[in-house]
């Protein structure tokens, strides 16, 4: 049997919403969508995609680092935007946070997200431990 174990930073932006940041299932590491909620709970870069972005991926390390992984461990993202025609800083943004094998991924464009004022939500799938290998 296997346990799901609860992963979560210190403080828990995401409790108030009665959400899990995350999940350690075995060697996977399974992580509620982030966004721009910065850890005090306050949302941050309203109308400012890059700002968003930025606190949205800050987010993700954390949440990784409160796993005891990393953003070298990450194997499946999916992205939820507001407006593709901002695709082009998604690739600025894999380039900055992900290095190679980068991981698979999924974009999708919605009408909105939990909050009116988001622009970006990011959820992954990460290695508990272990190392991604391009062969």
């Amino acid at each position: 049997m296997t346990d799901a174990i609860r992963v979560k930073t210190n403080p828990d932006p995401l409790e108030a919403f009665r959400i899990a940041q995350g999940y350690r299932v075995g060697g996977l590491i399974f992580m509620s969508g982030q966004a721009s909620i910065n850890s005090a709970g306050d949302l941050v870069g309203v109308g400012d995609f890059d700002a968003q972005a930025e606190q949205t991926f800050q987010n993700i390390t954390s949440v990784l680092e409160a796993a005891g992984s990393d953003m070298s461990r990450i194997v499946k993202v999916v992205i939820y935007m507001t407006d593709i025609t901002l695709f082009p800083k998604i690739i600025e943004l894999r380039e900055k946070w992900f290095t190679a094998p980068y991981p698979a991924d999924t974009i999708v464009e919605v009408s909105s997200l939990a909050l009116p004022e988001l622009m970006v939500e990011i959820d992954v799938t990460a290695l508990a431990n272990g190392t991604v290998i391009d062969p």
